[in-house]
Order: structure tokens, then sequence, then C-alpha cells
């Protein structure tokens, strides 16, 4: 793979190479594809799928929802409550996927004339997914059919009992599973072992395979006649749901889920959802939401609620119908976000010093008592990024349990390990997929926990980071760092995991000035030889080798950038940025 601007290693150890470039390239040396269209074969988007890729559509990667294993069987049984008028609850986890997802099915309930209970446990009274006696009092208040969204792979003990009580559960997940499934009526998971054709869609969060299910549903009703007298529900007006558990829960954003993010964007700039509306308000955004709004501004809020508040505040937002409810609800949860940050920080700092130890751990385990088991997934992501490496971050109550979350890097399973680990006996729970996973475990088990960490994952750790690079889309002169070429580069998206924002290089340039800003970052004044300037923000690298190669840089020496080229669009005339993720010497 041929060098970017002869860069063999940068300031951050890594050379820069060109993202798929290579097989664009004619024997001319000129690139033959226009830069979006460079952009989408760079991601794997084979030529003939450009089309609609560069469009994304549900009708063009939507399946049919049959393919996968238990979904007619699901539709049927959720149809037959909706016909009898039964008492169905919704039982979602407490992030923004279950929250999504708990509301896409009770709105599309709502408009088949039921109404749908949603339940979402408390993160630290109840912990992660189906618990026996919060299901079996939901029974007991009359429920006869327990749809459980964005968990249940794992619930065995809790689906057995309701089972045994006499009522009908449909799992609804996305999780990675084992060989042995849970005891519902019915299981819908892409990640299923024995999964068929609908294993191509494993990259779906939660709320999309609850997409899926309401499609099912509403053809199902359709073929018994249910529509005759009544209007179906329009399923694309729930896609604003969908795009935000989608960005929020981290889903590779290829196939269906793009076209889930395209379409929902453009659900979501109507702002029809009240109380959707009212958390874009609160979250002071004046202009139509993009992916990374769902993922940095949106999420965090509806988060907020499972994190550090009322467990439920985020789904009564998206389901109410009332705008006061709708603006108290979305006041409550900013509020409770900046709360949240707050506790984030002291848990950060003390996690920060706990690492440092273990840099070259297969996977670096931190614990502590105390913690907020409410933001240590935050915690962990935010360690897993300046390692480079997958970490799992404990939080010890006062009865000497564990919950973890972990966050891993490319290449390296941490849903399967945390699996093989409570197949061991290692943890009492745990569960998850690629990227992410939970755990609960007792604080004495954690050094060997720690232990099997390091040593199934070493290995395919190393391999990941040996073929670590810094991938490049194009570069650009100083002057190309601009609103244009911004609005071009969006052509090509919805950008997020799995379908990464271009990134570009810039340069030569000099920097005129750098200092640190809020939390950590650095930002720096840079211009080229042309005198053309542009703002560079290296976010939380102050104290890192890049940080203060920005900072202490001499005005003379010329260096090249890389990063991804943002809008700023806070001031009054939108200007173009760039967010820094390396940086090269020219001279």
């Amino acid at each position: 793979m041929r060098s970017v601007l002869n860069v063999h290693r940068s300031i951050l150890g890594q050379p820069w190479r060109w993202r798929g470039l290579e097989g664009d390239v004619c024997d001319d040396g000129f690139v033959a594809d226009d830069l979006v269209t460079r952009i989408l074969l760079a991601r794997g988007c084979p030529r003939e799928g450009l089309a609609a890729h560069k469009a994304p559509s549900i009708r063009e990667f939507m399946p049919d929802p049959s393919i996968f294993r238990d979904m007619d069987r699901a539709a049927e049984r959720l149809a037959d409550a909706v016909m009898a008028k039964e008492s169905v609850a919704i039982f979602g986890d407490y992030d923004v996927d279950g929250a999504t997802s708990s509301a896409l099915l009770v709105r599309l309930l709502r408009d088949l004339g039921l109404a749908a209970r949603p339940y979402i446990p408390d993160r630290q009274l109840e912990g992660y997914g189906p618990n026996a006696p919060a299901m079996l009092r939901l029974a007991g208040e009359g429920a006869t059919l327990i749809v459980t969204v964005d968990c249940g792979a794992q619930a065995f003990d809790a689906l057995a009992a309701t089972r045994d009580a006499g009522v009908d559960v449909l799992v609804v997940d996305h999780h990675q599973c084992t060989t042995q499934l849970p005891p519902a009526l019915a299981v819908v998971n892409p990640n299923r072992l024995d999964e068929g054709e609908g294993a191509a869609h494993g990259h779906l969060a939660a709320v999309g395979v609850a997409f899926l299910l309401a499609a099912a549903l509403v053809r199902t009703l359709r073929a018994r006649g249910f529509f005759a007298g009544r209007a179906e529900p329009k399923l694309l007006d729930l896609l604003d749901l969908v795009a935000l558990g989608t960005v929020a829960d981290v889903a590779q954003l290829r196939g269906l889920n793009r076209a889930f993010v395209a379409q929902g964007l453009k659900v979501m700039a109507r702002r029809q959802n009240i109380g959707l509306a009212a958390l874009i308000e609160a979250s002071r955004l004046t202009r139509a939401p993009t992916c990374t709004d769902l993922g940095f501004a949106l999420g965090p809020r509806i988060n907020a609620g499972g994190r550090v508040g009322k467990s439920d505040l985020g789904v009564r937002l998206l389901t109410t119908q009332d705008p006061e409810e709708a603006r108290a609800l979305a006041v409550e949860l900013d509020r409770l976000n900046e709360e949240r940050r707050v506790i984030e920080g002291d848990v950060q700092a003390q996690a920060d010093l706990s690492a440092r130890a273990q840099d070259s751990r297969g996977c670096v385990v931190v614990s502590g008592r105390g913690w907020h088991p409410g933001v240590i997934g935050i915690v962990a992501g935010r360690l897993k990024e300046k390692l480079g490496r997958p970490v799992l971050v404990i939080a010890i109550d006062d009865h000497g349990v564990g919950k973890g979350s972990g966050r891993s890097i490319p290449g390296v399973d941490m849903g399967a390990t945390i699996l093989a680990a409570k197949e061991l006996g290692l943890v009492s729970a745990g569960g998850g997929h690629a990227a992410a996973a939970g755990v609960t475990v007792a604080e004495y088990a954690i050094p060997a926990l720690a232990d099997f960490l390091h040593t199934r994952m070493a290995e395919p750790v190393e391999r990941a980071r040996e073929d670590r690079a810094l991938l490049v889309d194009a570069v650009l002169a100083p002057g190309g760092v601009s609103p244009l070429l911004i609005e071009a580069l969006e052509a090509g998206g919805p950008y997020g995991m799995g379908w990464p924002a271009p990134r570009v290089a810039a340069g030569p340039v000099r920097i005129v000035k750098a200092d640190v800003v809020g939390n950590g970052h650095v930002r720096a004044i840079l211009t080229g030889d042309d005198g053309r300037r542009f703002k560079g923000v290296a976010f939380r690298q102050a104290e890192t080798e890049l940080g203060m190669a920005l900072l202490g840089a001499p005005p003379h020496r010329k260096l090249w950038l890389a990063g991804r080229a943002k809008l700023d669009d806070w001031g009054s005339r939108p200007a173009a940025e760039l967010h820094i993720d390396d940086m090269a010497w020219a001279d």
C-alpha cells in the first residue's frame, strides 16, 4: 500500500496510507473517478452499487423481514395481541438503543390501537436486561405478552420464570448469542449462531431489528384484513428513532443502516416527533441534526436518564404526545447530562492513573469502589481511544460486586471474549458485541478476569496494532480546507462506524499560534505558503505526543496535518476547520 506524502512514521508513530486508492489510479497517474465515487469505493461499495449508495433508500436496502429466524412467529403473536387488545409490555435496555427500540414499538402499537407499556430497568438497582422480579411483576399486573428489546439474548433464568408464569416473551435483540437460546416464544436476532440469510444484517442495532419486526407486523395485519376500515401506520415516520438508536449505539453504517440513517435524518429534520423536537431545542441546535449531532448531542442526553437519573426518561420523552411534558423532560435530560459530565470527569481521572501501568496489556482492566456505573462505558471508550487497545472499566459497589463496561478496537471481538469468560465462570453475567460488552463480576475475581482477557486478547491486539496505519482519502493545499470541500464530502455520507468520515492531509503549513482550550483540547491557527489560514483542533490531546508537538512546534517549521474537515457554524459566517488526528514534519 503506497504511503501518503512519504509519511512512513508520523508523530504518533504510524504510516499514512491511501484508503483503497491504488486500484482507482490510471496509468497516467490521475484518478479517474470523482471524489465522492472514490470515497464510496474505498469503503467497500461495489461499482455496480454506486448509485444506490450515493442516495441510500429503504426500498433499495430493506430485506424481506421473513428471512430472519422467528420473525414471522413474532409478527403473528404480536398481531394476535393487537387484534385481541391484549396487555403488552415492552421491556427495553436503559441506553439509547433500548429507548428508541421501546419507543418505536410503543408508538407503532399505539397507532394500531394498543396502549403498550414500556418498562426500563433501573441501572443500579436492577442491572442490565430482563430480571425475574420485574418480569413477574409485569405479569402480575396483567401483561400477557412481553417484548424485550436490545436485551434478552442471555436472560435464561428471567425468561424461564416468565414462561412458567404463563406469559409469552418475544426477544428482539442484536447482541451475540451462545449455542443455547433463552426460553422465549421467539428470538429475533441476526446474531443467532443458527441464523441463515439474516446473518448478513448482524451489524443492525436493536432498533433496526425492531423496525423490521414493525414491518413484518404491519404486513401480517394487512393480510388479516385489519386495515380494511383504518389507515395503515406510516412506518417511515419512525425512521428518526431508528437513525438515533443506530448512530448512538455505534452500529456500522453500511448497507441497511446507511439507508436507515440517511432517511431518518430527513424525517428528524421535519421535527414530527414532539419529544425529539424538544430535545433538539434543549441541545441548542438551530439547524437540521447531522450524524455527529446524533452521536454527541442527542444520544448522550437520552443516555443521561439511564446513567445518572431515572432510566425511563428517554422513552417517556420519545413517546409523549404532550409538548409541555416534552419540554420539561428535555430540560431535565439536558441537566442530567451536565451532571453526568462532572461524574464522568472524576472517574476518568482515577481510571487514567490506574491504566498507565497497563499500556502493554492485551486488555486494560481498571476498577474502583464508588465509581458511578452509569459513566464507565464512556470512560472505557475514552481510554480505548487514548491507549489504542481494548479497555474494561469496572465499578465496584459496597457489596463487592463489580459492573463492568468494555470497549474494543477494530479486529478484536470483545463480546465473544466476555462470553468465553462467562462460560469459564469468571463472570456471573456478561455479553455484548464485537466493539462493546458488559460484565458482572465479583471484586475478588477481577484479577483472574484481567489475566484471562490479557491472555485471550494479546495476540489479536498486537496483530491489529501492527496493521495500524492512518488512512487518508485526499491531500489538500491549505486553501482546500473550505466549506465547499466539506459540502462535497458530505455527499458520500452518512458517516460513522464502519463507514468512516473522509480523512484529509493538508499542508504544508506552519503554526501561527497554538494553545490549550476547554477540556484539554489543543487549538491551532495554521497558515500555508499562500497565506491562506484555517483553524485546527486536536481534541483531548493536550497531554499526548500529538498535543505537545503542536504546542511546541517552532514557527518556522513546516508540517503536514491529517484529520477530518468540519464546518464550524457557531459564528455568523460558517468556516472550515480541521479536527486533527495526526501530524508529520514536512521538512
